[in-house]
This record gives structure tokens, sequence and C-alpha cells, in this order.
């Protein structure tokens, strides 16, 4: 007997509470690959064909990390999606981190805060992906060379509609 709907109930649920999103998971297209010795990623299509990207981990994990393992995996994020009731924490943890180094500083811009953005705490994370990169997604394989392998292949391309 297989699990794997009811892994696919909880992880919507999950995404539910996480980040207050309603998604209808339609078809994984990989499901629990690891993508570093201690995180798993699940990219799968919503029904309004939408590609999602969840990603969780055992250890602490930043924005920058899923921005690198977002693009080590072949694909291009259009949406990170911020935790639930929190619609500008990226924004948030950025300006508290910038304050911290530069703490007399008074005007602080949304350039300023680019780099400090990523140091956000950002795990599981929801990503909105936008294309997959030559039609293929990696995943991590510490015996491969480069340590990533080919998950899938698998074309998209989101087209912006109004």
């Amino acid at each position: 007997m297989t699990d794997k709907p009811y892994e696919e109930l909880a992880l919507e649920r999950t995404i539910k509470d996480k980040f207050g999103i309603d998604v209808d998971l339609y078809k994984p297209i990989v499901f629990e690959a690891p993508v570093s010795h201690t995180a798993e990623a699940t990219l799968f299509l919503t029904n309004r064909k939408q590609l999602i990207l969840y990603i969780s981990g055992q250890s602490k994990l930043l924005l920058g990390d899923i921005k690198k393992l977002v693009s080590k995996m072949g694909l291009r994020a259009e949406v990170y999606y911020p935790p639930n009731g929190r619609p500008h924490y990226f924004d948030e943890v950025g300006r508290q981190k910038f304050r911290e180094v530069f703490p007399g500083r008074a005007n602080i811009s949304d350039d300023d805060i680019i780099y400090y953005r990523t140091l956000a705490s950002y795990n599981p994370a929801l990503v909105l992906i936008a294309e997959v990169k030559d039609g293929e997604v990696y995943q991590f394989d510490n015996d491969s060379v480069g340590h990533w392998r080919v998950a899938k292949k698998f074309a998209y391309r989101r087209i912006r509609t109004s």
C-alpha cells in the first residue's frame, strides 16, 4: 500500500498552514528529491498549471540558500512566498540585520538591504517557478560529478498574462 496520496495531502495542508496559500497538488513532478545533505524538495504543478517548489530541511536554511538551491536545480524563480501573516517578512529581517551592522544609519533604502534580505531564515520554503532551464530538473547526488544529476526531464515556461 502506498502512502503517496497521504503525503500529498499532508503537503497541501502544510503549505496552507505555513504560507496561507491554498494549492491543489495536481501533478507531482519530483517528490521529496534531495537538494542537499539535509534538505528535500518537491516540485509540482497545481490545478491552475503553476509550477511550485517546496523545500524543507532539517538544518537552518536562509533565503540565500534557497535561491542557490533553486538555481542548482535548473529552475528560475518568480516569487518567494513569505511565511503566513508576514507579507514583508524578508524586508523586515533585512532591515533588522542592516541595523545590526550599521546602527547609526537612519534612512535605509531597499537597495541597502538587498544582501541582508538573503540572511532571513526560510525553512520551509515555497517558490513559484517561472521556468525550467534546459528542460531538466536536477537533484543533489553526492556520488556524481558536480554533485547534481538529472532527476526529471520536464519542460515548463510560465507565460505571464495580465
